[in-house]
């Protein structure tokens, strides 16, 4: 990705100029321009298959662009140039539930920044990993494996090792799906807390009520951006019915550079 280090303004955690990427050799995002302002809470929101994962891992440094820059604010570059101060929550789907791994553990993971490779937890990472795994409701849940755990519990045990990393920008895939209601309500209230303390929250969503009641900023897409700013701005009917037309019309076999044209059959 040309220019992959520049860094963003100071009032931007999160630059991104003409961003085109591929998913598996399909057209998944195309030329995308916009920025997240420091300090902001923002959904990302649209159809299935709009690109909204795909986004997120290419935030996370997980997948290069195609074309295009994603440029991050200096307070955040580590001398290489990369994102330091970044914490990214995949799906469960991508976590394996079968590997025998105690919640403490995976927990404590949150500091291997301090920790780096081979070195042995120390007592007092451990102490902090019990103290953010009370903060998420689990107390006495630290010798437990992954696999013993619900969905609800593990997704708490994984807030908990965002907590522990204590980074300035936070990236959320779909961080409230499948949970039952008392988990996503604590969870959420994790979520507000980070943004009262002026981090930079991003989330892939599908809850727009939610979405309109908590999230001041949104980013619609399907594919290309529908609309991005103040959510109630952005959570129009036009502009959800377009959004899903333009999901609707993208074809995956058309050149993923070719933006596609305003009206009739639309390529990639």
């Amino acid at each position: 990705m040309a220019d992959a280090q520049a860094l963003a303004t100071h009032s931007n955690a999160i630059e991104i100029r003409n961003l085109t990427l591929a998913y598996q050799g399909h057209p998944a995002v195309h030329h995308l321009s916009g920025a997240f302002e420091s300090g902001s809470l923002t959904a990302i929101v649209g159809p299935n298959g709009a690109g909204k994962s795909t986004l997120l891992s290419a935030l996370s440094g997980q997948k290069t662009g195609i074309e295009g820059t994603i440029a991050f604010t200096s307070a955040i570059h580590s001398k290489q140039g990369r994102p330091s101060k970044l914490a990214y929550l995949p799906q469960q789907s991508a976590i394996d539930r079968e590997f025998p791994v105690r919640v403490l553990d995976v927990v404590a993971l949150g500091a291997w920044r301090e920790l780096g490779s081979f070195r042995p937890v120390s007592t007092e990472i451990r102490a902090r990993a019990s103290e953010v795994l009370a903060a998420v409701g689990l107390i006495g849940f630290e010798r437990r494996y992954i696999g013993e755990l619900s969905v609800g519990q593990l997704q708490r045990v994984l807030f908990a090792r965002l907590l522990m990393q204590d980074a300035e920008i936070i990236l959320l895939d779909e961080p409230f799906n499948a949970l039952d209601t008392r988990t996503a309500e604590d969870l959420l209230g994790v979520v507000l807390n980070w943004h009262r303390q002026s981090r930079t929250v991003i989330a892939v969503l599908h809850d727009l009520e939610m979405v309109r009641q908590y999230f001041p900023q949104t980013l619609l897409l399907a594919r290309e951006v529908i609309a991005w700013g103040e959510s109630t701005e952005v959570l129009t009917p036009e502009n959800l019915k377009r959004a899903r037309q333009t999901a609707e019309y993208w074809d995956d076999r058309a050149p993923w550079c070719v933006r596609p044209p305003e009206n009739g059959s639309r390529g990639g």
